[in-house]
Formats: C-alpha cells, structure tokens, sequence
C-alpha cells in the first residue's frame, strides 16, 4: 500500500514537473519574447497616450541637487513622432545600453583565464587537496566561487564533484549535486566580484535613472550581502547533501576506481606565475589606492567610493582575471604568443553571440518602454496603490522574491528578466523607500535559488548528461526531484537572511544601504 501511495506521489510530482517543462517549451525564445513585449508597449502606449492617461511625481534632480516635481503623460509610440523616434534610435539603444559595454570588457580578461586553462587548474588543485571530511562543503563553496568566471563551474566543477565523491567512495551524484547546487543555485553568491555584477549593476542603474537621474549602481552594490550568502548556501548545501540527497541516492557500486588528477608539473608552474603576478597586480592597486589623494581616490574629497577606481571597476575586474591568465598561460606553456590572447579573447567574444542578439531587442524594448513614460506610470500607480493597502516593508520584499522565484522557472535567462522586471519594480519600490540596491538583491535571491529546478535553464541538459553518465535511468525528472531540496532550503534560508539583514538595517554592498531617501 506504502508503495503504490509513494508510486501515486512520484507519478504526480513528474507530471507536474513534465507539465511545467511543457509550459516553459512553448514560451518564445527571449529574444522573440521582447519583439513580442516592444509591440504590446507600442499598442498600449497609443491606447493610454489618446485616454490621456499621466502621473505627477517628485524626482531628485542629480544636477541641481534638489527635488523637483514633474508630471509625465503617456506618449504614444505609433504616432508620426513615436514613429521616427524609435527609427533614429535603434542603434543609440543598443550601444547605450550598459550592459553591452560591461559584459564584453569583462569576457576579455575572463576568456584568457578560462582559455589558458588557470580557472580550471586551480579548482582542479583545490579538490584534489579536499579532505573526506570537508568534501561537501568544498564542493558546494567551490562551485559557488566558480561563478566569478562566468559559466565555468558548470563544463569545468559539475563533473568534477561527482569524480571527487567517487573517489572517496561516495554517491558520485550526490557530489554532481552540491556543486550543481553551488554554482547553479548559489549564482548570486560570492565572496569576491563576478562578470554578472556588472551587468545587473547596469540594468538597475538605467532603471533607477527613471526616477533619479544621476542615480549609479555600483558592480558592488550586493558585495556584502552577496559575502554572507556564500556562508549561507555553503552551510545549507552542505547539510541538504549529507542529510538529505546522499541518503537518499543509497548506495553506489562503484565498476573502478576514480580519481581527481593532479595537476601537472607545466601547470604547477602556470599557477606560481599566475598567483604571483596576481599578488603584484593587487599590490599595485593597493599603492595607488589606499594612500590619501592617491591616484584612484576622488581627486577633491578623496574619497574611495565616489573615486575614479569605483568609476573604472569594470576596468579593474576585467585585468583580475586577464593578468593571471595571461601569466598562467606563459609558465603553463599554453599561450604562445600575442596571438594566441587575441584568439582567446575572440572565442570567448564570439561566445556571448546569443546574449548580443538578446541584448539588442532587450535595449529595444527597455528604450521604448521608457520614452513612451509606461515605466513611469505603471511604477508610481503602482507604488501609490501598494502604499494605499499598507503592503509595504519587508512583506513586499518576500513578495518579490517569491515571484522571482517563479517566474524564474519558466525564464531562466536573468539578464532577460531582470532587463524586463527593473523598469517596473526599481522605480516603483523607490518610491516605497527601497534602494534600487536592495531591490537587485532580493531579484538575485528569487532568480538563483530556483534554476536548479528549472528544465529551461540553459546547462540543464548538460546536468542530466553528466547524471546519466553514473545512472541511465536518470532524467529530468529525477534531477529535480534530486534538487529540490537544495531549491527550497535555500529560497527559504536566503529569505531568512534578508529578513535579518532588513530588520538590522545592514547595507547590501559598500555605500549601498537599504533605504531610498
């Protein structure tokens, strides 16, 4: 009887599952998805633009240093004016949109690191030393570190943790599982900057502008927030794997012996010149930083956070990873020449083709939706309306996260989201007294802890790839079924550290605190 409710119960939960992948297949691509939303703000710009439809609002005005009123209509897109307008901007809203700039001058440096092989010997080095006894927590804390060089952790660690358990005789998925965790669920978590900072940093920046024109959002926005999210997920992933998944799995026969390979002697002396040229370089940083009206520091208040080393951030992240990869590749023997960096930096160009294309609508729409002023007057009806019914304050904020949450399992893709939801909920949770900071940082707690259930996440297929490797029975049912746990533990334990965080009233990230003034 136990059996046939349990059979009833699997059978319900992958229905389910097969039902939500269903769903997910059929929406458009994207890209398509924003063509798709350019033409419902142009239709709803002429319908809210001949209903007279406008707003009245205060706004800082960064150039005068003082609040001021404006009342803005709708302006309606298919209109002789509306028309031309989005004519002669189209390629203005592609390059001025921020993150265009950020992204490709970060996978210049983080293309060499990833190209030379550093990023993969040195989490390959770190495993191999793990003891038995700290193997989930490495795993689960080195997949989260992944992330600073994009989508490594998930080709390069994935794989690598179930070899790593296999080799102390454990369930070798339950090892692909907490490094799936880490990197995946864990992607807005880091102890230092990643590639994505910069561009949520961007997207946020150009909607809080909506309503505070010189407002910046700082790559470093979520920084301190971010550091106790890796403490955070680190001890919860490590838990659910122990207690949880690997129990679960039972045990494993193992057909023969595994192992993590060391590193060779050639990549042993690619990561000595790596660290040491990593060391000089922050030593450099160091010198012309910290010393008072130093060269990085604010010329007039010397000051670091409003500084030229703020302002050149991108700059400094993308040589982060180009000056240790550029010296790996030349004690590791893997970079010849001056060519063979540029044919890095191009592969690694050429491999963000997709999001280009996703960008460009993206900008589109982002550029249209905001000249057409429904931005603005979705988010301050809606900031009136939820401050009418009192639902404000750290409810509000939960909120958010949870419809992230779901939102993220049928668009996985969070530049495409975020890009979509920040126009709306930046400004309006403004107005309601939340930094755009803390707005971005309850995005990235909904976004992360759900892609390790979504079957439309772009490396989904590739984790059940690697899971059918040690089971040929698994699917994507069986994956997610494997993390749902880690999903739930920690969208439920992140919204516990927010909520913490909140009612401490701790900043997010250097000089970002929670409230909007």
């Amino acid at each position: 009887m136990e059996n046939a409710q349990e059979e009833k119960k699997q059978t319900g939960l992958l229905r389910a599952l097969d039902s939500i992948e269903r769903v997910g297949n059929a929406m458009p691509h994207p890209a398509t998805l924003f063509i798709i939303l350019s033409g419902v703000v142009m239709v709803a710009s002429a319908l809210c633009a001949s209903a007279g439809v406008a707003v009245t609002y205060s706004y800082y005005d960064s150039a005068a240093k003082a609040m001021g009123e404006r009342t803005v209509a709708a302006v309606n897109l298919l209109s002789a004016d509306g028309l031309r307008w989005m004519i002669t901007h189209v390629v203005s809203n592609f390059t001025g949109f921020f993150a265009l700039g950020t992204v490709f001058t970060c996978i210049l440096g983080v293309s060499v690191a990833e190209g030379t092989g550093f990023m993969s010997a040195v989490l390959r080095k770190l495993a191999s030393v793990t003891p038995g006894a700290l193997l989930a927590p490495v795993c689960v804390f080195l997949g989260v570190m992944s992330n600073m060089a994009s989508s490594t952790g998930y080709v390069v660690f994935v794989p690598l943790g179930a070899i790593l358990f296999m080799s102390f005789k454990r369930h070798p998925i339950a090892g692909l599982a907490a490094t799936f965790a880490g990197v995946s669920g864990g992607w807005s978590a880091n102890l230092l900057l990643g590639s994505n900072d910069p561009i949520m940093a961007g997207i946020s920046t150009q909607a809080a502008n909506i309503l505070d024109t010189g407002y910046n959002v700082l790559p470093t926005a979520n920084w301190f927030f971010m550091i106790a999210s890796t403490i955070l997920i680190t001890i919860i992933g490590t838990l659910v794997t122990e207690k949880i998944v690997e129990p679960r799995l039972g045990a494993y026969e193992f057909a023969d012996d595994a192992s993590v390979s060391d590193v060779s002697d050639a990549e042993k002396r690619g990561m000595r010149w790596a660290f040491t040229a990593l060391v000089i370089y922050i030593a450099v940083i160091l010198i012309a930083l910290l010393p008072q009206n130093s060269l990085l520091r604010n010329p007039e208040t010397g000051a670091i956070l409003s500084s030229p080393f703020m302002s050149g951030i991108i700059f400094f992240m993308m040589m982060f990873f180009l000056v240790p990869g550029l010296a790996y590749g030349v004690g590791a023997g893997t970079l010849k020449n001056d060519k063979d960096m540029i044919e890095l930096m191009v592969k690694g160009i050429s491999g963000l083709s997709g999001f280009f294309v996703l960008i460009f609508f993206a900008a589109q729409f982002v550029a249209q939706f905001n000249y057409s002023n429904l931005g603005t007057i979705v988010s301050v009806k809606g900031a009136d309306l939820l401050a009418g019914v009192g639902f404000v304050g750290l409810p509000l904020l939960i909120c958010f996260v949870i419809v992230t949450a779901v939102l993220n399992i049928f668009i996985p893709v969070d530049t495409s989201k975020y890009a979509l939801m920040a126009p709306i909920f930046i400004p309006m949770f403004m107005r309601l007294g939340f930094s755009p900071e803390v707005t971005q940082a309850a995005f990235r707690i909904g976004d992360s802890s759900t892609n390790i259930i979504s079957p439309l996440m772009p490396f989904f297929p590739l984790i059940v790839a690697f899971c059918q490797k040690y089971d040929k029975k698994s699917g994507i049912g069986t994956l997610i079924s494997t993390m749902l746990p880690y999903s739930i533990t920690f969208l439920l334990g992140w919204i516990a550290l927010l909520a913490v965080w909140y009612l401490l009233g701790l900043p997010v990230g250097p000089g970002a605190g929670l409230v909007y003034p």
